[in-house]
């Protein structure tokens, strides 16, 4: 009797990586860095094609007011990693690129995506953008990812022969790493490809490696794209002769490659048979930086960096086949924040109670499961500039520095490109909203490490 346990065991372990394949879906969230509101056929732009993309929106869901937690790259990816707001932990600006520095990055306390799913047996790998810090115990792999195929600076040129430098060591002055050649788990190797087509190509050999192998996984897909510098090849560029301002010519050429980087991965899903248990999630880190990169966030107004709705709605778009109703538009607003807690949820992945997500899970709203809003409120806050934003309903408040005491109240329904101060109007639901948001301002912390723009080990070490 005891050998037939011993058997029955086995047979089990063996099997648990297809039942908890069956019962979990696999996870893909593909994110751009920069990219315009308006710069995906979705959301209506017509000058570039990105018959890929909008897939997504065809068979699954568009989120008209999908936001950001940050306007600018580094909290913003920080908060989606954790799902939890970002200046709860400190993150509050860009980290300095400093692997000298070991506080300059994701503090170690705060669990990943990554980390959380690996508890409940899923496979992970980060390709692209870490931005995360660069000391070594911020590496990917020490938070959780079991490949690492990318770049841990905050940006990258996207020419094969541009990138020289094999070290942090080599660097010589601001910005010198963005020369720095790609990292695959440890080790630094040359590329003879676009940048933008060999994380694709990283992104669907992991999927098919373990697509194969059974085992449930998880893909961050972290494009650099279209991220100044304004760079692409001839196989993008000529497809957008018709654009006569060169800027944004190069810009469509390199949305364009990231749009076939999401068609070869949906299509190795379909090949593999995951498209059913598959839940892919495509966003933006925040709006597009109209002045670096030749973006729209049309009709939106401000830009990268803003907590005005260009500064932090962004393309956001959700495709799970057979669980999410195709062609949805969902118009309730929603939080990058979000995909934490459904991958969380779908996964039955436990949290730890002193650390709570700040985001939710989104399937029941989406499915009818559930009516209402996801959030009450939602919230913003740039420390360095003193700045605030909040939204409930179709309300929002925003100052670009309150040292100003520059307070707007816009009613995003009928003003979505917030002209009109209804401040002087509607001065009790200001006072609501400025309530609110200081309640939540005082759960946050200051930050706790330089900026980037304070970087200056390199000039210690030449």
């Amino acid at each position: 009797m005891s050998k037939l346990i011993i058997r029955i065991v086995a047979l089990l372990l063996t099997l648990q990586p297809f039942l908890r394949a069956a019962e979990t879906p696999n996870l893909v969230l593909i994110l751009t860095d920069d990219q315009g509101y308006q710069d995906v056929g979705f959301n209506g732009c017509t000058d570039i094609p990105t018959p890929n993309l909008d897939s997504l929106a065809t068979n699954g869901v568009v989120f008209t007011d999908g936001y950001v937690s940050f306007p600018v790259c580094g909290p913003s990816r920080a908060g989606l990693l954790t799902g939890r707001y970002q200046d709860r932990f400190g993150f509050t600006t860009n980290p300095s690129i400093d692997p000298g520095n070991p506080v300059a990055g994701l503090p170690l306390e705060e669990e990943t995506l990554a980390q959380v799913l690996q508890k409940v047996g899923y496979k992970s790998a980060v390709i692209g953008k870490w931005h995360m810090g660069t000391h070594p115990h911020f590496h990917p792999h020490k938070r959780g990812f079991d490949h690492f195929f990318g770049f841990l600076a905050g940006g990258l040129n996207y020419l094969p022969e541009l990138l020289t430098l094999n070290d942090f060591s080599e660097v010589t002055r601001k910005w010198h790493w963005y020369k720095m050649k790609i990292e695959r788990d440890g080790e630094k190797i040359e590329i003879d490809d676009y940048v933008t087509d060999e994380l694709s190509d990283a992104a669907v050999a992991f999927i098919r490696k373990e697509a194969r192998a059974r085992n449930p996984f998880f893909v961050y897909l972290a494009y650099n794209a279209p991220h100044a510098p304004l760079q692409a090849t001839e196989k993008y560029l000529s497809r957008f002769t018709h654009i006569e301002d060169k800027d944004r010519r190069t810009y469509a050429a390199m949305v364009s490659a990231v749009d076939d980087g999401v068609g070869k991965i949906l299509e190795t899903l379909r090949e593999e048979g995951l498209e059913e248990n598959t839940l892919v999630v495509f966003l933006s880190d925040n709006g597009g930086a109209i002045t670096k990169n030749a973006s729209n966030n049309a009709p939106l107004r401000g830009a990268k960096s803003d907590l005005f709705e260009g500064g932090i709605r962004v393309p956001f778009a959700m495709q799970w086949k057979g669980t999410l109703p195709p062609g949805l538009t969902y118009e309730e607003p929603i939080i990058s924040l979000d995909i934490f807690g459904t991958m969380a949820a779908l996964t039955n992945v436990p949290i730890s109670e002193d650390r709570p997500l700040d985001g939710v899970n989104l399937i029941p709203y989406l499915t009818g499961e559930k009516t209402g809003t996801p959030h009450d409120h939602l919230f913003w806050r740039k420390w360095e500039q003193n700045g605030m934003g909040v939204r409930g309903g179709t309300m929002k408040l925003v100052a670009t520095t309150q040292r100003q005491k520059a307070f707007a109240l816009h009613n995003l329904a009928n003003d979505i490109h917030e002209d009109e101060n209804l401040r002087w109007k509607q001065p009790k639901k200001a006072n609501e909203l400025t309530q609110l948001w200081e309640s939540w301002n005082a759960e946050l912390k200051d930050r706790v490490f330089p900026t980037l723009g304070n970087d200056t080990w390199w000039k210690a070490t030449n």
